[in-house]
């Protein structure tokens, strides 16, 4: 939150994603050559001469448009605009300055932010150099010629920004929840996100798959300091035949990884589906902790039971996320989401639990007491001790004499035992065997 943002703007198809990728070394935002590509605002950080801030990629801006995605992704650049300490404009040096370049001038100046003007792909400057100079009308400065492709020009750039980003506040390192919202496409993970903010944060629409990339939005509240990361929606293998549906697909699955917590958002009139079991086997999979929020709650019909029953029959679907707590809510109402924030806070703080070697132990002695360690031809499996190697799961290191003798259901008998006592709740927990030899 105190880093100072850039914000990249420009009509579509003028080089922003090839532009932030660039700046920031990783392929975060899509690049296609197809206008429109880059929908919702993308986050990342960079780092330039040891100022660190962070960008944002927006989608382009087609001021006249009557298009619902391109008028929304107008307000999304708008937003972004308004949050920006410094604003990037990226027109098409090939092209020349368009009417929507000027109408994108005008709004920009009314920021009154500090604005970097860039002229991108001027990828053989001595054919463009002259084209340079009719950027001067737009009324924003100096140009900078770049070709993001051929890194052209792109330090320049840098310098730029660097010399407009205001002076570093105090860092104020805090404990920020990090939660990835994850889920098959048009459950009403974007419309979660934009209950919560009060902002149209993320673009809302009834059309499948309208969110492409993993958005950060920082958030605090009297719960806490948080980041939601709205995922694209994951669909099904045999339905992603896009390369922007690939890239999406992959960008959620690092969303995931990157998260403390995963809301998995199901529709309640839907039900569990099979799409649904494997987006949720990989936050398991990831070791992260799991809610399952079954989102329309309002609109699906109750009768006596109802919530049981349907808790009963999502755990049928998805066994192995017995330990994750089950909230019905209502995205379009608003119905229960304040209770998210208790929920995500616990389950955070069962991820990252630790219990001392001790205490555990203790546990361990106590679970042998009851169920014997298993024998196989004659050999019994001895447990010498356990102690606790890593959080975000929690995982337990067992020292046994033979790991062949330790059976995946004792296993399972250790894990509900230390869960009996510890809760654990929200959390996968990991077992790892080791072989110790001697005693």
């Amino acid at each position: 939150m105190s880093k100072p943002t850039v914000a990249i703007i420009g009509r579509p198809n003028v080089g922003k994603s090839t532009f932030f990728n660039y700046i920031v070394g990783k392929r975060i935002s899509i690049v296609q050559d197809e206008p429109g590509v880059t929908r919702d605002r993308v986050y990342a950080e960079a780092t330039w001469k040891g100022k660190e801030f962070n960008l944002i990629d927006t989608g382009g801006i087609e001021p006249e448009s009557e298009d619902i995605i391109l008028s929304q992704m107008r307000e999304q650049a708008n937003i972004a605009i308004n949050v920006a300490d410094v604003i990037l404009f990226i027109t098409d040096i090939k092209q020349g300055v368009t009417a929507e370049d000027k109408d994108i001038a005008l709004m920009i100046k009314k920021s009154r932010k500090p604005v970097i003007l860039v002229c991108n792909k001027a990828d053989n400057f001595g054919k463009t150099s002259d084209d340079i100079y009719e950027f001067y009308n737009l009324g924003l400065g100096e140009p900078y010629p770049v070709s993001s492709v051929n890194a052209i020009g792109i330090g320049d750039v840098l310098d730029a920004i660097y010399d407009d980003l205001p002076q570093e506040s105090e860092n104020e390192e805090a404990d920020v929840i990090k939660v990835a919202i994850i889920g098959k496409p048009n459950v009403g993970k974007s419309s979660l996100v934009n209950k919560i903010l009060g902002e149209n944060r993320v673009i809302v629409s009834d059309i499948a798959g309208t969110t492409r990339d993993a958005i950060d939005s920082e958030f605090e509240n009297e719960f806490g300091k948080y980041v939601f990361i709205d995922t694209a929606g994951i669909r099904r293998k045999s339905k992603v035949d896009e390369k922007i549906e690939k890239y999406s697909v992959m960008r959620s699955l690092l969303a995931v990884e990157r998260a403390d917590v995963c809301l998995l958002m199901i529709d309640a009139n839907e039900g569990v589906t099979e799409q649904d079991t494997k987006i949720a086997g990989e936050a398991h999979e990831a070791g992260k902790g799991i809610i399952i929020v079954i989102n329309k709650w309002d609109e699906y019909e109750k009768d006596t039971n109802t919530t049981e029953k349907y808790k009963k029959q999502v755990y049928d679907k998805l066994s192995y996320l017995s330990y994750a707590p089950i909230i019905f809510i209502s995205a379009k109402t608003g119905q229960r989401v304040q209770k998210l924030f208790e929920m995500i806070n616990m389950v955070a703080n069962q991820n990252a639990m630790r219990v001392s070697t001790a205490v555990l132990n203790q546990v361990l002695n106590e679970a042998i007491a009851i169920v014997q360690p298993p024998t196989d031809k004659g050999k019994r499996l001895k447990i010498f001790y356990m102690t606790q190697a890593s959080t975000k799961p929690p995982t337990f290191v067992v020292f046994v004499n033979d790991k062949k003798l330790f059976h995946f259901s004792y296993e399972r008998y250790l894990i509900n035992q230390i869960r009996k006592e510890f809760g654990l709740t929200g959390t996968p927990v990991r077992m790892i065997v080791r072989e110790k030899k001697g005693d």
